[in-house]
This record gives C-alpha cells, sequence and structure tokens, in this order.
C-alpha cells in the first residue's frame, strides 16, 4: 500500500484538490472547494486608525467586540494588521491576523488564529492557495484556501485564509510542539549578505542573529547558532541536524515555481523552522502570495537584488546560488553528489505531475471560478477584474516589475526545463518492489527487494522506519545472491530490517552518475506501507494501569497541555494489537471512545492515551472524554460487553495518580505520577520481604504520619524528598515508634527514606 503521510494516496487526476478533500473531516475552515464568511464587529469608529498605529508601534492587538466565522459568534477576539510589502496605511484592505483566543480561552472548530492574505501582487487572486494545495502533495505545509471579510456589515474584500504555523501545527506534523521553533523573517530590512540564509555569523554570540530570526519557543538562540554553524562549516553533518528531504523538496518547490520570496530569493525569508523529537530542524514553508514569478528578486551575487524580466524567470536556472555562499543550505545540496540527484528527482516529480500534466490549471480554472463572484464585488482589490480573467494568461505591469501570468510562465519554463541536462537524463527503473514476508511477526526479520536497471551497483537504496515520529533511515540494498535478492547480478536488489513494531514505513531510492528517482516518487512524504501481524489482545492481558485526572503540572501532551492520562499495561511477553477495544468513563456508555485502528501496546510494555477530546494522530492517541477530577468511572472493555479492567474512583487530588501497586496486579492507591513506566518505584526496597515492617500511616495523610520502623537499629534517620529530589525534612531518632508532623508540607506525592535503605510513598492531601 502506498501512502501520504497522514493522507490517502489519491489519483493523479485528483491529486491537488484530494488533499482538501481528506482535511475536510479534520478542518471544514480550510476546504479548498469551498469560501469562509469572517465578519467582525467593532463599537469603536477608527478601528483602521488604531491598527495602523499599532502596526507601526508594538504590533498588539485591537479588541474586536465580536466575530461571526460562517454564522457562529464569539466575543472579543483579537486583530491586527500583519505582512511587510503587502501592507500600506493608506489601503482598507490589509492583511489581518486574528486571534480568537486573545482576550478569551476559546476557538473556531479548534482553531484560534487566523492568518488573512490580501491578494497583495496577484492579478489572479489564487496564488497563494493553489502554491500550497500543490507543495502539499510533497511536504507538510498549511492548508489554504478563501475568505471574504466584512468589518461592522462593510464588504472588505477576498482573502486568501491560510492555516497558522503555530503549536497545534507542530504537535500536529511534528508529534510535539514544545521544541526549538523559529521563525526565518528578518525585523530590519535584510541586505545582500545579511539574511536568514542559516550563514553562521560569530562564535558563541547569538545577538547577531536576533535581527534576522525570532525565537516562537521559551528557547533556541543557542541551538540556532549550532544549526548555522552546522549549514556552514560543516555540511558534511547537515543530514544529522536538518531533515534534508524536506529541505531538498522546499528548494526544489522554490525553483520550479519562481518562489523568489523565500530562502531561494534575495532576501532568504518566509519559512519556520522546528526542531522535531529526532532532533532534526524541518522547514516549513510560509507566504507563498508572490509565488509564480510574483517576487522578482533572485538576489544575484552579492551586491544586486538579481530583478529578474519574465524571460529571466522562465529560464531560472535549477542551480542557482550553488557556488554563492550567502546561501549555504542550497551549496550544501548541489555540492553534494547524491543530494544533488536527489533535489533533481524530486524537482522532475513536481514538474511532470503537476506542470507537464497541466494538472495545474485545471485546477487554478476550478479556483478562478469558484471565486468569481467575490472577486467582482471586491472593491478593495489590487488589480481590476479583467486582470483578474486573464491572471492565467497575460502579464501585469505593477511598478516597476512585470507579474508574469500564471499558465504563461509555466508553459514557457517547463519547456526550458526539458533541455536540460538533469531533466533529460536516463533515470533507473524500479519495479517489482516486494517484501519477503506480506504480513511478518513483530520483531522478525523481513527482506525488502525491488528490480532496478539503469543503476549503479552501489546506488540501490532502502529507507524505512518504524514509527511516524522516527527518522528514515537509507541503507544499501544489494544484487549479489546473499540479501534474499535472487541470484547475483539479476538486477533484484534486497536489504532487510527486523520489523519491531505494528508497521514499516519504506520506499526504494536508486540513483546513476547522472540522475536518480524514488519509489513513490514522493518519498519520504508519501512511502510504502509493511502491516506486521499482531495477536488481538484478549482478557486478562490489558489492564488500566494508572491514570491521573486532575493534572496540574505534571504530564504535558504533544501540544504542550497538562491534560488527564490513562496508562493502560500489557501483562504479556507479546505486543498486541488494542483494535477493538473501548474506553469509557461512563458504565452505562460502554463503547463511548473505540481504541483506533493499528494501535499496538507493546510487549510488556504500556500505552497512554491522552483523555483531552483532542483528534487523534498517527503517533497519539486521544479519547473523546475527560476525566472528572471530583470522581467517577473508567472502563475498558470490548465490542461484545465484555469488562477487561475496570474501577470506580472518588475526589481526586491535584497530580496525584491512581496506580495499581504491585504494578499491573495490584489495587490502586494515590501516588506519584509514574508515566508510562513501572508503578511503585522501580527497585526500591519496599517490595523486598524485609522492608514489609516498615509501616506508615495514614497514608494518604494530611497532617501527621506515625512511623514503625522496620529494624533494630539504636537510631533510624528519616528523610523525605519531593518530587524534584529536594530534601524537605531529615531527622534522626531513636524510636522504635514515632509521629511526625508534616503541616508544613502541601498536598502532593513524596518519597519517604529510612536509613537509606528502606523507601515509601507518601500522599499527602490537605
Amino acid at each position: 500500500m502506498r501512502i501520504k503521510k497522514n493522507c490517502v494516496y489519491f489519483s493523479v487526476l485528483l491529486v491537488l484538490l484530494s488533499f482538501a478533500q481528506k482535511s475536510k473531516a479534520q478542518s471544514p475552515f480550510y476546504n479548498i472547494s469551498t469560501i469562509q464568511k469572517i465578519e467582525l464587529f467593532f463599537s469603536i469608529t477608527d478601528w483602521d486608525y488604531r491598527m495602523d498605529t499599532a502596526k507601526s508601534g508594538s504590533e498588539g492587538y485591537l479588541l474586536s467586540d465580536s466575530i461571526k466565522i460562517n454564522g457562529l459568534a464569539l466575543d472579543s477576539v483579537g486583530v491586527k494588521y500583519k505582512g511587510n510589502s503587502s501592507y500600506n496605511p493608506s489601503n482598507l484592505k490589509n492583511p489581518l491576523h486574528i486571534a480568537i483566543d486573545e482576550f478569551k480561552n476559546q476557538s473556531y472548530l479548534g482553531i484560534k488564529d487566523i492568518k488573512l492574505g490580501n491578494g497583495y501582487s496577484d492579478p489572479s487572486m489564487i496564488r497563494e492557495v493553489l502554491a500550497y494545495s500543490i507543495l502539499n502533495n510533497y511536504m507538510d505545509c498549511p492548508e489554504s484556501n478563501f475568505s471574504q471579510v466584512y468589518i461592522n456589515g462593510t464588504y472588505i474584500g477576498l482573502y486568501s485564509n491560510t492555516e497558522n504555523i503555530g503549536k497545534d501545527f507542530c504537535s500536529s506534523k511534528f508529534y510535539s510542539s514544545q521544541n526549538t521553533f523559529i521563525k526565518c523573517n528578518p525585523i530590519v530590512n535584510p541586505g545582500p549578505t545579511t539574511k536568514c540564509n542559516l550563514k553562521y555569523i560569530t562564535t558563541g554570540d547569538s545577538t547577531a542573529y536576533f535581527n534576522f530570526y525570532e525565537i516562537k519557543s521559551n528557547s533556541g538562540w543557542n541551538e540556532l547558532v549550532k544549526l548555522c554553524d552546522t549549514v556552514t562549516n560543516i555540511p558534511a553533518s547537515i543530514g544529522s541536524i536538518m531533515d534534508m528531504d524536506r529541505v531538498m523538496w522546499m528548494l526544489a518547490f522554490n525553483n520550479e515555481l519562481v518562489n523568489l520570496d523565500s530562502y531561494t530569493g534575495a532576501f532568504c525569508q518566509n519559512y519556520y523552522l522546528y526542531k522535531d523529537n529526532t532532533f532534526r530542524f524541518n522547514p516549513v514553508v510560509w507566504d507563498l502570495n508572490m509565488s509564480f514569478g510574483g517576487f522578482p528578486y533572485v538576489g544575484a551575487g552579492y551586491t544586486s537584488m538579481g530583478t529578474l524580466s519574465v524571460t529571466n524567470m522562465e529560464q531560472l536556472s535549477p542551480v542557482i546560488h550553488s557556488t554563492d555562499p550567502y546561501w549555504p543550505l542550497i551549496n550544501d545540496v548541489m555540492n553534494n553528489a547524491m543530494y544533488k540527484r536527489m533535489y533533481f528527482a524530486h524537482m522532475r516529480t513536481i514538474n511532470n505531475e503537476i506542470f507537464v500534466s497541466n494538472l495545474y490549471q485545471t485546477t487554478a480554472v476550478t479556483l478562478q471560478t469558484a471565486i468569481d463572484t467575490a472577486v467582482q464585488s471586491d472593491a478593495n482589490k489590487f488589480f481590476s477584474y479583467t486582470n483578474f480573467q486573464n491572471g492565467m494568461t497575460a502579464n501585469v505591469i505593477s511598478g516597476s516589475n512585470t507579474i508574469p501570468g500564471i499558465s504563461n510562465l509555466m508553459s514557457a519554463r517547463q519547456t526550458y526545463l526539458s533541455t536540460l541536462p538533469d531533466f533529460t537524463a536516463i533515470q533507473p527503473t524500479i519495479t517489482a518492489i516486494t517484501p519477503n514476508i506480506l504480513s511478518p511477526l513483530i520483531n522478525s526479520n523481513v527482506t525488502i527487494s525491488a528490480n532496478v536497471i539503469n543503476t549503479n551497483t552501489n546506488g540501490v537504496y532502502l529507507g524505512y522506519r518504524l514509527n511516524s515520529q522516527d527518522k528514515f533511515t537509507l541503507t544499501l540494498m544489494y544484487d549479489d545472491g546473499l540479501h534474499n535478492d535472487g541470484a547475483s547480478g539479476d538486477n533484484v536488489y534486497g536489504a532487510s530490517f527486523i520489523i519491531s513494531s505494528a508497521q514499516a514505513h519504506y520506499y526504494i531510492y536508486a540513483e546513476n552518475n547522472t540522475a536518480g528517482i524514488f519509489s513513490p516518487e514522493r518519498a519520504e512524504h508519501e512511502f510504502y506501507l509493511l502491516q506486521a501481524s499482531v495477536a488481538t489482545a484478549s482478557v486478562g492481558e490489558v489492564v488500566i494501569n494508572e491514570f491521573l485526572a486532575s493534572n496540574v503540572s505534571m504530564n504535558t501532551n504533544e501540544s504542550g497541555q497538562y491534560q488527564d492520562w490513562i496508562e493502560l499495561h500489557n501483562l504479556t511477553s507479546t505486543a498486541l494489537d488494542l483494535f477493538g477495544l473501548y474506553l469509557s468513563d461512563n458504565f452505562s456508555n460502554p463503547t463511548k471512545f473505540a481504541i483506533p485502528a493499528n494501535t499496538v501496546i507493546p510487549a510488556n510494555g504500556y500505552l497512554i492515551i491522552w483523555a483531552d477530546e483532542n483528534p487523534t494522530s498517527a503517533a497519539y492517541v486521544h479519547s473523546n472524554f475527560k476525566l472528572s477530577a471530583s470522581g467517577e468511572e473508567l472502563m475498558l472493555s470490548n465490542s461484545t460487553g465484555v469488562v477487561f479492567d475496570s474501577v470506580t474512583f472518588g475526589a481526586q487530588t491535584a497530580d496525584v495518580a491512581l496506580a495499581r501497586c504491585a504494578n499491573g496486579t495490584g489495587n490502586f492507591t494515590p501516588l506519584y505520577p509514574t508515566f508510562n513506566s513501572w508503578n511503585c518505584i522501580s527497585g526500591i526496597s519496599e517490595n523486598e520481604t524485609q522492608s514489609k515492617n516498615l509501616l506508615i500511616y495514614p497514608n494518604p495523610a494530611k497532617d501527621n504520619i506515625t512511623i514503625v520502623y522496620p529494624s533494630d537499629e539504636k537510631e533510624n534517620e528519616i528523610r523525605i524528598y519531593n518530587s524534584l529530589g529536594e530534601i524537605l525534612f531529615k531527622q534522626i531518632s531513636s524510636k522504635n515508634e514515632e509521629k511526625i508532623n508534616l503541616s508544613h508540607l502541601k498536598s502532593g506525592v513524596y518519597l519517604i527514606n529510612i536509613n537509606q535503605k528502606f523507601f515509601k510513598q507518601l500522599v499527602i492531601v490537605k
């Protein structure tokens, strides 16, 4: 099966619109076939002046009394103007940033930020939406469609409506949101040698980078300096610090679409970098309103903006800046023979699928037809309605620049590219990709073989990973008769790996001296899927092991939120498939939450289910209910009503879990949370026979506890630690039994240590 990351593969004919159709279930707000209606209301009459003033100063949000989105009204939202060249205080139709949750904790369909582009420098009115619909096929990027905006009942105009690149985006695409996150847009006007190009500036002084990058996370300047050092000075190590496949897709896209208001252009801007859990930075493309030649500045050389004519744009070299030190990321790709062949393979894929096929023109007609009425009635648009109608075929002079018609540019560009040696070179051919076992057992050895011709003997690679959060491992495939590849020299190549999870993702890459090719061609964004054979869980094999119903400051989900969670534990030495099981917080509604397909709990392992009502992703399971801190029920069962495990609990203390002790089999007791791991503190002496005489009661306690010591020592040293390992209480006693006042301690879970030998957990509830 071939799949796109988080998206089912669709036929080539529908490739541009199919992503939006899939996203419709996730986010109707960005459905490409619809136009959103956004109505803002201000009680003040000088709202435009105040937002202009804020834009020239602190760029703070102005309070809008209310907003109505597709008929749904919300009050008290933040609004401000955004943008650089697209913003002008003399315009009424300026780009908008609406922060729905700026003044109140609220959202629209889970969306808190709305980014609206005003169509500046785009006679066709579709550049941004069309470009994102193309890019979505090749790398993670925002979704985009259109919105009609009204302010105080007056139609301001048609805008592009593009998904915000923030923590929600990162948690959805990269399965975390708290890591280093960088916006690569200059705060000051960039120059030929000073811009967001990832060029190393200086040792140990991050202040030199302050004007060209914005850290969107809590920290990250030192990591940015390290990244720039690697990109500039240690290119051989760049694959360990950046996701180079995404880098190559970004650069191929920018060049193919003449998207020069980007890293490829004069200012090296309009992209984000997020460091995922593989410790690599992922580029995310942003701001495509001037794609398809709308920004004609390529930045040739060190001193010139490099202004391009339409003919120059049609014939933009795919290796532009390959030797210019002020584009070090492009240098790194072009100076690495394999990266360069991979880059051209990606560029050929975009060119063939989208432009040689003329698929982009079909999509453009669909988009322009959908917005035609909204454009006609837009009195604040920057170009005429005739310009809009001819936006695909007619060049338009705007100031000192000429904005090319989209199809004029791309038809001529396709003709130019088709003459280049890197596009005419004979690529390898990859066929008959086959796993030796179609449904392998977990922890078994799997061989992937493929028939490859027109390749170098050492030029065929298998890329594979065992988890959506992992990076792909690229390993050489062999045609030597020793790797389950048939006979030596028969053009069948093989490579093996151990499938230690429920699924494996894989692709093939092959190259010769002049060209490379991927299978599937959109790898690594798309890949083949191998499903392991996993036993189905039975009664007695999986239990509810622990849960936290009042998570104030303990563990965060991938969005950085302190949310309730439930821990399941596999009591067997075999991985188990949990599909067909249900969780519920109501015994009368046992099938409230269906555990998703392909949810596997490891042998003797754990599975965390976040009880937060957030959507489940490829890497994290989220239930459709939350836990009640005031007490309720929790049950695990199957579709026939057989109960695997259940518990009824009362009012809970903040940051105190209920966990089975002994782990997996004991009764539920209040404990310090042991998230996704063994309960009752692994390895402590309370599990030993000699500690059974250590008594601490009551437990949970309020102000006082009594300790009965486990030995006949003349003196016993008592220590009480908090969760950070800090000693909060220390005393030496010569008594065998002692009452201790702990009224100074707050509610929480503590560790009592006797003679640095015996340990007990203590829960204090005030």
